[in-house]
């Protein structure tokens, strides 16, 4: 077939979408069908707090006040 991945040709077990790594540590695939989210999977893996704006939104930070 013209134009298969070479990991499709070969049968390597991956994801043709993109890993999203979330501050909170969770992750979710942008493939539709992908049923494993391991980052080995995942030729692209990206962080979505510089990639996708508005998505993970910067969390006030705690100040401990001496007293």
């Amino acid at each position: 077939m013209a134009g298969e991945c070479a990991d499709c040709a070969r049968g390597v077990d991956h994801c043709h979408g993109a890993l999203v790594v979330h501050d909170d540590g969770g992750v979710e695939c942008t493939g539709p069908d992908c049923a494993d989210v391991d980052p080995a999977r995942h030729g692209m893996v990206m962080d979505c707090a510089g990639t996708l704006p508005g998505c993970c939104v910067a969390r006030p930070v705690a100040v401990l006040v001496a007293s």
